[in-house]
C-alpha cells in the first residue's frame, strides 16, 4: 500500500454547505471544499431514498472527475413528509407551506452520503448510503409561524427549518442521528471511510 502524505489524508467535501463543513470540523476530520455543480431536479417517479443517493454520488463524481485524486465526499439532505420531498423554500409563502405540513407531526430527514475513494478514474471504488432520522414538531401557532418565517432562517434549509437554530424550540423529538438533520451523518461518514480504507487524520 502506498504511503499517504498529509494532503492525501484530507477529504474533499463536494458541498458549499457551511453546516456540513462545521460538522466535519467538529469531528476533527480534515477536509477541503470543492463545490460540485449538479442538477438537483428530482426525476419523475424517483423515490426520496434514490433521489438523495443519486445526488450525493453525482456531486462526488463531479469533483472526482475534475482530476481530484483524493477521497471525495458528496452529500444531499432532504425532508420527506407524506412521501413528498420538501426542498429549500422558494419564498416566504413556500416556507410557511412547508412548516404547516410539519407542524404537530413526525417527518423524515434523509441524507444520501457518497464516498469516492482515492485513485485514478473509473478504477476508484465508490460507496453510497442513506441515513434516515425521524423528527417530531410541536403544533405551531400562526404567531410562531409568522415569527419564524420572518426570521429568514427557513430560506436556505431543506424543509424550511434549521434544527440547530431558531427552530430548535419547535422540535419535540429526534429519533436517529441528530447530525443527519443538520446536514451530514458524521458517524456514517466515518464508518464508510473505514469500509473503503480511507485514512483521515
Amino acid at each position: 500500500m502506498p504511503v499517504l502524505n498529509s494532503d492525501d489524508r484530507r477529504l474533499v467535501l463536494a458541498s458549499a454547505s457551511p453546516r456540513r463543513a462545521e460538522l466535519l470540523r467538529a469531528a476533527g476530520v480534515p477536509f477541503d471544499v470543492i463545490v460540485a455543480d449538479v442538477d438537483e431536479t428530482q426525476s419523475v417517479g424517483e423515490t426520496p431514498d434514490a433521489y438523495v443517493q443519486r445526488l450525493a454520488m453525482a456531486k462526488a463524481i463531479a469533483v472526482a472527475e475534475r482530476g481530484e485524486a483524493r477521497a471525495v465526499l458528496g452529500a444531499d439532505t432532504t425532508v420527506v413528509v407524506d412521501g413528498a420531498v420538501l426542498g429549500k423554500p422558494i419564498d416566504a409563502a413556500d416556507a410557511r407551506r412547508m412548516l404547516l405540513l410539519l407542524a404537530g407531526r413526525t417527518h423524515l430527514v434523509l441524507t444520501g452520503v457518497a464516498l469516492v475513494a482515492p485513485g485514478v478514474a473509473e478504477s476508484r471504488r465508490r460507496l453510497v448510503r442513506v441515513c434516515t432520522t425521524h423528527v417530531t414538531f410541536a403544533p405551531l401557532t400562526d404567531e410562531e409561524l409568522n415569527w419564524y418565517v420572518a426570521s429568514g432562517e427557513p430560506m436556505d434549509k431543506a424543509g424550511g427549518y434549521a434544527i440547530q437554530g431558531l427552530a430548535s424550540r419547535f422540535v419535540t423529538a429526534v429519533n436517529g442521528s441528530y447530525s443527519n438533520v443538520v446536514g451530514l451523518p458524521v458517524s456514517h461518514v466515518w464508518a464508510m471511510c473505514g469500509e473503503l480504507g480511507i485514512l483521515v487524520s
